[in-house]
């Protein structure tokens, strides 16, 4: 069983909390038992860890520039090859639910 805890740390990529603190924990405690999902949002924050977590046989997933708010977070990911695939907001469960 994994949990998450979060902690009052440093900033990174000027958040805190940030996605890419998360990733890397789970990369490094849950690796292939785990799925990284990164949505829309701005920065590239989320970016570095889901490719982490991709290096550690985690499945993961990113949402498409299509249905995208603002696409700056999956993109970085995407540019990074951290995306297993790439997917529109409405069909990420059922391509979740085919990964695993």
């Amino acid at each position: 069983h994994y949990y998450v805890r979060i902690k009052d740390g440093p900033m990174v990529h000027h958040q805190r909390p940030a996605v890419d603190v998360l990733f890397k924990s789970v990369a490094e405690y849950a690796g292939g038992n785990a799925v990284g999902v990164l949505l829309t949002g701005m920065g590239v924050d989320g970016a570095e860890g889901l490719l982490m977590m991709k290096h550690s046989g985690a499945r993961t997933i990113a949402q498409d520039e299509k249905s995208c708010v603002v696409f700056g977070m999956p993109k970085e990911a995407i540019k990074l090859g951290a995306t297993e695939k790439v997917a529109p907001l409405r069909m990420i469960a059922s391509q979740l639910l085919e990964m695993v």
